[in-house]
């Protein structure tokens, strides 16, 4: 007999290009906005009941409503408020996410700490809490929004580039402990994605250097890009879907970059 892991795709899978995930469960982190927002919505268009959680209420309970979901209002720094979340979930999408930008002398210890606590320690926390329900299924998919900055660094981002690469680490490890369970482990990794983040720092460097917004990201943020525009969130989100599927059941311990070719420069 075959183990979960042992298993090919499933003939009687409905095919990726209709609502392949009926009957499953997701759990969305700081899914009020951006490319979390996206995520939600594509796996409830897929068919999935989607737990959206964000530190924003109101955006995660617009995001409910407009997905068919269940908002829950945490702040991730809050390591005790993660057992209150559900545990229950087939599909785990570990995407919140905050970004400084200063050089490492002038960093301020508690930001740096704050960004480990919402983009490392909470993902582990995260998948610690819902494998038990993954594995006593003998299917689950973990997909942990990484970016291109975890597979290289950028400088002045020492808190960001230190989280992103601990969240790849964490992700490998999961799958090859998960592979026998029939539960699945990634990263997809963006470059520069159009989010309210990246809105943000696009402000902030054209202040900085008294540039068009515009120059900021042609120059700066796009200079290593082969494709000259930003992504847009449902791009990683058709990504994130795609992996948890019917035909992906092999993919796991992976890095996929959603780039524009910046990591082929």
């Amino acid at each position: 007999m075959k183990s979960p892991s042992d298993a090919g795709p499933d003939p009687s899978a409905p095919s990726a290009g209709g609502r392949a995930l009926n009957g499953r469960t997701a759990l969305v982190t700081g899914g009020g906005s951006g490319i979390g927002r996206a995520c939600a919505e594509a796996l409830a268009e897929a068919g999935a009941l989607v737990h959206i959680v964000d530190r924003d209420a109101e955006a995660a309970k617009a995001v409910a409503a407009d997905t068919g979901g269940v908002s829950h209002a945490v702040d991730l720094a809050d390591t005790g408020a993660i057992d209150r979340l559900p545990a229950d979930v087939d599909i785990l999408v570990n995407n919140a996410g905050l970004q400084h930008v200063s050089a490492i002398e002038d960093f301020p210890p508690d930001r740096f700490e704050l960004m480990q606590k919402v983009m490392l320690t909470a993902p582990f926390l995260l998948i610690r809490h819902c494998l038990p329900h993954m594995y006593a299924g003998g299917w689950g998919r973990v997909v942990n929004i990484s970016s291109m900055h975890g597979l290289r660094a950028s400088p002045f981002k020492s808190a960001y580039v230190a989280a992103k690469h601990g969240l790849e680490g964490l992700s490998k490890v999961a799958a090859l402990e998960g592979a026998r369970h029939g539960v699945t482990s990634n990263c997809v990794n963006p470059g520069y994605v159009r989010t309210p983040l990246v809105e943000g720092q696009i402000a902030a460097q054209a202040a900085a250097h008294g540039i068009p917004a515009e120059e900021v990201v042609s120059d700066v943020l796009l200079d290593r890009s082969a494709i000259k525009r930003l992504i847009e969130p449902e791009e990683v989100a058709a990504v994130c879907v795609w992996l948890c599927g019917p035909d992906t059941g092999y993919i796991t311990g992976s890095s996929l970059p959603v780039d524009g070719g910046w990591g082929a420069a």
